[in-house]
């Protein structure tokens, strides 16, 4: 059984920085590419940032210059580092993971969500 775990996420105030740990657990072959999205009420689940195993980033314009992602490959963990933060920044955030279950398959696992408020 295949787990994403999340921590991390509060309510902070515009300006404030948080950071969100996400880390796979259970029994596979490897994880390849992570990624962090955010829903906010009444609004689409949109991707925020994503990395692959070597590290190669892409992130959504909104946030690009505020927020880090990176991983460790050794704990199979992906992080969010989100700096000056804005009210339109609260969404839950969801942690997304490609997970290779076998070395020739391979299926998208998601977090439990956590809660990111940003007051004004």
């Amino acid at each position: 059984q295949v787990q994403l775990v999340e921590s991390g996420g509060g309510l902070v105030q515009a300006g404030g920085s948080l950071r969100l740990s996400c880390a796979a657990s259970g029994n596979f072959f490897s994880v390849n590419t992570m990624g962090w999205y955010r829903q906010a009420p009444g609004e689409q689940r949109e991707l925020v940032a994503g990395i692959t195993p070597r590290s190669i980033t892409n992130y959504a314009d909104s946030v690009k210059g505020r927020f880090t992602i990176s991983r460790d490959n050794a704990k199979n963990t992906v992080y969010l580092q989100m700096n000056s933060l804005r009210p339109e920044d609260t969404a839950v955030y969801y942690c997304n993971a490609n997970i290779a279950i076998t070395w020739y398959a391979s299926r998208d696992y998601w977090g439990q969500g956590t809660q990111v408020t940003v007051s004004s």
